[in-house]
């Protein structure tokens, strides 16, 4: 018996190669951990985004500033405030139902992914692509390397997703 072959002991007719039977994808398994990440992440802005629904934003800002030992009266604390000062707590209910709902598809995604599912495969593609033209719209408006290597990502993201599946639809040969 080769090493590339493994025989079922239901059926001694039936070989499976050792790959399909033993092996997981890694780059889906990689992707799939990445979206989980992005599920929980997303899933904080949310919370957070609740937890201060009827609280004084600029109130907590300052408290904020003065814990980490900021100035309050700094600059930077100054756009912040003026910034906190746009949100009112209808906008801020909005970014909750936001971050919740994309948590909601990138936990969906990452699971998928994680069970190796082509439905999750399909999701992510097209996810992917549609994020692309809002993230190089942001990298051309205000570039950072931040927003460079997220760029980055998602476009290798793409290019394996595309790759997988187009080996998946070639004919295998035997």
């Amino acid at each position: 018996m080769s090493s590339e072959a493994i025989q079922v002991e239901s059926n001694p007719q039936e070989t499976v190669s050792a790959p399909e039977r033993h092996g997981h994808d890694r780059g889906l398994l990689l992707i799939g951990l990445f979206k989980l990440g992005k599920a929980i992440f997303f899933f904080a802005i949310g919370a957070g985004a609740l937890h201060f629904l009827h609280k004084d934003l600029g109130d907590s800002l300052i408290r904020l500033a003065t814990a980490l030992r900021f100035d309050p009266e700094s600059r930077l604390i100054s756009m912040a405030m003026a910034k906190v000062d746009l949100i009112d707590h209808h906008r801020l209910y909005e970014i909750s139902i936001a971050t919740f709902g994309y948590s909601a598809l990138a936990l969906t995604e990452g699971v998928g992914l994680m069970l190796e599912k082509t439905w999750a495969e399909y999701l992510t593609l097209g996810l992917t692509i549609s994020f692309l033209p809002w993230e190089l719209y942001e990298l051309a408006r205000r570039p950072s390397w931040f927003r460079l290597g997220l760029l980055i990502i998602n476009l290798l993201v793409l290019a394996y997703l595309l790759w997988l599946l187009r080996r998946r639809k070639e004919p295998s040969s035997l």
